[in-house]
């Protein structure tokens, strides 16, 4: 139950006053001065009460019983199959000659004021890699340069240093044990990516990983033929995601969540510099004691010493 903000009583208050009146005595005007309210309020839940028990001292809707001017069944149905054809609201307003705000008023009444609410959601489609360096997810996040103190240390959103770049946060994530790779570099071309992705597969050899697959968006720099070169003198095989589909390498898209929470955006820093030579700290925090929720509370390294414990043992 759901009392009015203004409400002075409430079911039990009001049954309270009944009582003063029906068993105790009291008179309208004295309930209704105990309860703070008019008399004729008093009276009202006496005449409810009466006709309907203590059902009648609970809260009515004030919604009116009919109105007139509510758009018919007829036409919210046909708003609907519209909506469902994917037509704006505006484009639908035009079709049927009805006000735009009165479509949106429908449309959000019928559930239906976002297209994505036309299709039910996707189950999700979790998977994780059994080895380590079986897959690897690549991503880049831009981050733009810290030109000056900004609104996160003066708190003043004017102060803004515009026009001074980006920084490019290159990303490397192994599927199996979460174990991340990371670089702050100046741009995204194809050669840039090439590199990165040269130190990151020695960086994972320095650990025992060989590198079998590795994921990455569509982006130019993946596309491009050097990169696709590059992967075969690897020996890695390169694995694309579908179009407008960044879930599909979402281990990669949570970890710079993580990242931005607990490093770019984890502290105020004075200058880029600063906060590129605060990037070790983290990656080292996240890789060796950041507990994974997803991994059984283990930390990337710690999995993956129990992946590999757990390989050895199945060929022994």
């Amino acid at each position: 139950m759901r009392l009015h903000a203004n409400a002075r009583t409430c079911p039990h208050s009001r049954l309270l006053a009944i009582r003063r009146l029906e068993r105790e005595g009291w008179t309208l005007t004295r309930a209704a001065e105990a309860a703070g309210v008019s008399v004729r309020t008093i009276s009202k839940w006496r005449c409810r009460y009466r006709k309907e028990g203590r059902r009648g001292l609970e809260d009515r809707t004030s919604a009116p019983l009919r109105v007139p001017s509510r758009t018919s069944e007829e036409r919210v149905q046909a708003i609907a199959v519209l909506r469902r054809e994917r037509l704006t609201g505006w484009e639908i307003a035009t079709k049927l000659g009805m006000p735009p705000s009165t479509v949106s008023t429908v449309l959000t009444r019928i559930g239906l004021g976002r297209l994505s609410r036309l299709e039910p959601p996707e189950p999700a489609n979790r998977y994780q890699r059994e080895r380590p360096g079986e897959l690897l997810h690549v991503d880049v996040k831009k981050l733009g340069k810290i030109g000056r103190p900004g609104h996160r240390v003066n708190g003043d959103r004017r102060t803004r240093s515009r026009g001074i770049g980006w920084e490019y946060v290159h990303v490397c994530v192994d599927d199996a044990t979460r174990l991340a790779y990371v670089e702050v570099l100046e741009d995204e071309r194809a050669v840039t990516a090439v590199a990165f992705l040269r130190r990151a597969v020695a960086h994972f050899g320095d650990h025992g990983i060989r590198v079998e697959r590795v994921m990455t968006d569509n982006g130019s720099c993946y596309r491009a033929a050097v990169h696709a070169l590059a992967c075969r003198t690897l020996g890695i095989r390169h694995l694309r995601t579908r179009p407008y589909r960044p879930r599909t390498n979402g281990k990669a898209e949570r970890f710079i969540r993580t990242m931005l929470g607990g490093w770019a955006y984890g502290a105020t820093y004075q200058t880029s510099a600063q906060r590129c030579r605060a990037l070790p700290a983290w990656l080292d925090f996240y890789n060796h004691r950041r507990p994974h929720g997803s991994l059984s509370r283990q930390a990337p390294t710690e999995r993956l010493h129990s992946l590999r414990n757990n390989l050895v043992g199945s060929y022994t």
